[in-house]
């Protein structure tokens, strides 16, 4: 990892629409919305939390970058799990005798490829005799991306859901509310209503509301292959009709983006439920000097070094990853705070 470079840990919370849970019902958490949930008084990240009891239950992540560190909890009650990085599969275990007071670096590495990658991590349960039993609790994970080469600087550039450089088709309605970025989201409830932007920036973060009676949705940039993302609560498995993250979570994220001119198109997907998405708030990094180069391949073509964490325990390699980590934990906690902050 080239360490002169203007790096950043993008941290991706729980409940964020990027990270892709095949069964949501093998998961539980808490509930964001209910009136007793305090983020504040608990250790986790926002507050919230996925953990299951299901073995085999999975929870998948794309990203570009040549760092990952993945965080959860460990305890008697915790058992094996398994980080499957492109095709490099490794096994760990978060059993200890005593609860850990906070986070615990379920696994971390830093010397990737810089290229693109797809995470899977899997619960194992208690295995050929191991000590624990089959829960797997995950936190929140960290992947460093690069925003822009040595001796660059980089700014923010926030569009709130009403700035007239986007442009909307179907219908749509405005939601005020001081939970929100700007005060306010514009959201649908239309089958392929959509929203574009034509953008300079080799970073971009949407943003937008996460609760249970939205859906699918399907994200455009350029001419990569088109994505799709759920935008479901996923409150347990028996969904709670007003389960909702009451913070915005990151529905969209992309960066190692060269100085041409990008276009980002996303379309809700109503579907039989007539289903909603939720636009917040957009952030555009823009770069003062550009990389050389656009890493943003498909991640089915990445490849990856082997990790130095697969060959040892977490324990064993979270002295330094967590060093490295927490220090890049602050340029993030502090985007996501003044992003946060700015709602009110």
């Amino acid at each position: 990892m080239d360490t002169s470079a203007v790096n950043v840990n993008a941290t991706v919370d729980d409940f964020d629409s990027v990270l892709s849970y095949p069964e949501q019902s093998a998961w539980q958490t808490p509930d964001p919305s209910s009136p007793s949930f305090d983020a504040s008084a608990t250790s986790w990240w926002m507050g919230t939390y996925h953990k299951t009891d299901v073995v085999g239950a999975s929870v998948a992540f794309n990203f570009t970058g040549p760092a990952l560190f993945i965080y959860g909890h460990s305890g008697p009650a915790y058992g094996s799990y398994e980080v499957q990085i492109d095709s490099t599969t490794s096994k760990f275990s978060a059993y200890a005798a005593n609860n850990a007071s906070r986070s615990f670096l379920l696994y971390g590495a830093s010397n990737l490829t810089y290229a693109p990658h797809t995470l899977t991590l899997r619960n194992l349960g208690a295995v050929n005799g191991d000590a624990g039993g089959d829960t797997l609790l995950f936190d929140y994970l960290q992947a460093t991306v690069q925003l822009a080469p040595a001796g660059a600087t980089v700014s923010n550039t926030t569009i709130e859901e009403d700035n007239p450089a986007l442009t909307y088709s179907g219908t749509w309605g405005s939601n005020k509310s001081p939970n929100f970025s700007g005060g306010g989201t514009i959201y649908t409830n239309k089958d392929k209503a959509a929203v574009s932007l034509s953008f300079h920036g080799s970073a971009i973060y949407v943003f937008g509301d996460k609760k249970n009676d939205h859906g699918l949705y399907s994200v455009a940039l350029d001419n990569r292959p088109v994505e799709i993302y759920s935008g479901v609560s996923g409150c347990g498995g028996a969904y709670g009709t007003t389960c909702e993250q009451q913070k915005p979570t990151l529905n969209y994220f992309a960066s190692n983006l060269d100085s041409t001119l990008h276009t980002l198109t996303i379309a809700n997907i109503a579907g039989v439920n007539n289903s909603f998405f939720d636009l917040d708030s957009i952030v555009v990094t823009v770069p003062s000097v550009y990389a050389p180069r656009d890493l943003s391949a498909s991640p089915s073509s990445s490849s990856t070094s082997p990790a130095g964490s697969s060959t040892g325990t977490p324990q064993e390699n979270s002295a330094v990853n967590l060093l490295h980590s927490s220090l890049l934990l602050l340029l993030v906690s502090f985007f996501r705070v003044f992003h946060f902050n700015s709602r009110h």
